[in-house]
């Protein structure tokens, strides 16, 4: 049977992102030229009977009928759109997503819930790490002069995207969900409601996947009645739940009470997470994103 990429190199096309809509006449454009080019004066019925055959099993192509769709690159996989393929989940932030495991509660729920074989879990995280490394623009005016300012915007956002780009090659994506677990580290931000937004808007064009649902957890109390920090801390989280309650398709999980240690007696507001604290964030992160995915929440 003749294939796909027999015949693109004769029609001089790229192969990988080829609109479903069009591939039948392509097909046959390609097959039709094989034929007077290999096999001058001999029917090219057989030849296009075979061709068209075979074009709806092609790997490249959804076989749900949706267009394939490109991602931000031409190197980088893309990203297909379907009912039936996997729901992909992309966990990122700074310490205390790497202090999250998702084999302990998060996968075993999203799993359970969706499937074993129809999800894909991919994190990057990194510790003390301001959003600013994640998002490629400056968007304060004036432009930080002090606090955790990267030498290159966006890195860690490059380094993420490198992840999800290997995980999701081949496969075909029904649902995106990001889940974001920072903002300890911006409190000296005064753009950080933009910087959400700038960071949503990367995602939806880096995967050609507008309706991206996006979980966000709201950074603890610690530090909350730090003097040092008058209102710094709550004004991150303030951010946080506007940014929320302004994007139909997000979430946002509680975790003042999962950093509570006791010393000498006394319960401390920590900055990080206990072991079970993160087991409870896994299971808030999982719930909200299947609430989102399904539009059904869980039974308590």
């Amino acid at each position: 049977m003749i294939l796909l990429e027999t015949l693109c190199p004769v029609l001089e096309f790229p192969i990988p992102i080829i609109h479903m809509n069009r591939l039948k006449s392509l097909v046959m454009e390609a097959a039709a030229t094989v034929t007077r080019r290999l096999i001058p004066g001999r029917p090219s019925i057989p030849l296009l009977i075979l061709a068209i055959l075979g074009w709806s099993s092609y790997p490249l192509f959804s076989q749900q009928g949706h267009d394939s769709v490109p991602s931000a690159a031409a190197s980088e996989p893309a990203v297909q759109k379907a009912g039936g393929g996997k729901h992909l989940f992309i966990l990122s932030g700074q310490s205390n997503m790497v202090g999250l495991d998702p084999n302990i509660t998060f996968t075993p729920n999203v799993t359970e819930a969706l499937g074993k074989d129809a999800v894909i879990i991919v994190k990057d995280a990194h510790g003390g790490q301001s959003i600013r490394s994640w998002c490629k623009s400056n968007l304060e005016d004036p432009p930080p002069t002090a606090g955790r300012i990267p030498k290159v915007r966006g890195e860690l956002y490059g380094r993420l995207m490198t992840k999800v780009n290997d995980a999701i090659k081949g496969e075909v994506v029904q649902t995106i969900t990001f889940v974001w677990m920072q903002g300890e580290s911006d409190l000296n931000n005064t753009a950080y409601v933009a910087y959400l937004k700038e960071l949503l808007s990367q995602l939806q064009h880096d995967l050609n996947f507008k309706d991206i649902n996006f979980v966000l957890g709201r950074i603890s109390d610690s530090g909350l009645d730090n003097p040092k920090k008058p209102g710094l801390v709550q004004a991150i989280r303030k951010a946080q739940v506007e940014f929320a309650e302004s994007y139909p398709r997000c979430a946002w999980v509680d975790t003042d009470d999962l950093n509570d240690r006791e010393q000498d007696g006394k319960i401390l507001n920590d900055l990080h997470y206990t072991p079970e604290g993160y087991r409870i964030l896994g299971e808030r992160f999982a719930d909200k994103a299947v609430a989102l995915i399904t539009g059904k929440t869980k039974a308590p």
